[in-house]
């Protein structure tokens, strides 16, 4: 039977505008790979308290995505490093940090994750890194990546992430103050990437708005 969507009406509708913010959850299933990617974007002018959680929730999942650690670390021993921004101002969100990704499979797959019952984490694992931070009635924040657990350039063999799907942050919620050096210079890497990456894809297509889109997202 063909899929039946809701449509709006009168009881349920709602005007948007650019006054809030929005959470996007996205995702599909492709040849290469499965994605499941959230973004949080606001068009207007946000609020401080908006700015410094999205902030925070930014630099948990920067700190975790950029985590050296030693192979057959369990994920939920390294969990902490996704909310400690949000903890040390009093804030915390409710849900996991992260879950395994398949491919033609479910997207959210068990055992990769970093719960207590996970799996320990190895090269070649595909893991959401997916902090966030709500206030019910008010404001939803969730800054969802993929990321490839790969070795890390150590003298020993140690672990790390590299982040695999290239969706630049909204510039207008990040309170750059905030943020620490190495932050910074990751967050610049990240940005370079998707240009690299990217941006002859959306030339090679025509796609020149979105081409000039990607170029404003992704300045240092």
């Amino acid at each position: 039977p063909p899929l039946l969507l809701p449509s709006p009406s009168n009881t349920t509708r709602r005007k948007l505008s650019v006054d809030e913010m929005y959470l996007t959850d996205t995702g599909g299933q492709y040849l290469d790979g499965t994605t499941d990617i959230t973004r949080t974007v606001h068009w207007g002018t946000p609020t401080p308290l908006q700015k410094e959680a999205y902030t925070r929730v930014l630099m948990g999942n920067i700190d975790l995505s950029r985590l050296v650690f030693p192979p057959s670390t369990a994920g939920g021993n390294v969990e902490a490093f996704a909310r400690r921004a949000l903890w040390d101002v009093g804030l915390n969100y409710g849900h996991g940090t992260g879950h395994g990704i398949g491919n033609f499979l479910s997207v959210h797959e068990w055992p990769v994750g970093f719960q207590s019952n996970n799996v320990p984490l190895a090269a070649g694992m595909f893991t959401s890194i997916e902090p966030g931070y709500y206030r019910d009635g008010e404001f939803g924040i969730r800054i969802e990546d993929i990321a490839l657990v790969v070795e890390a350039q150590t003298k020993e063999p140690f672990l790390t992430f590299e982040v695999v799907s290239l969706v630049p942050y909204d510039r207008n919620l990040i309170d750059v103050s905030l943020l620490s050096q190495e932050q910074i210079k990751y967050l610049n890497a990240y940005y370079e990437t998707i240009r690299a990456r990217v941006g002859p894809e959306l030339q090679r297509q025509q796609l020149e708005e979105e081409y000039r889109w990607l170029q404003r997202n992704t300045e240092p």
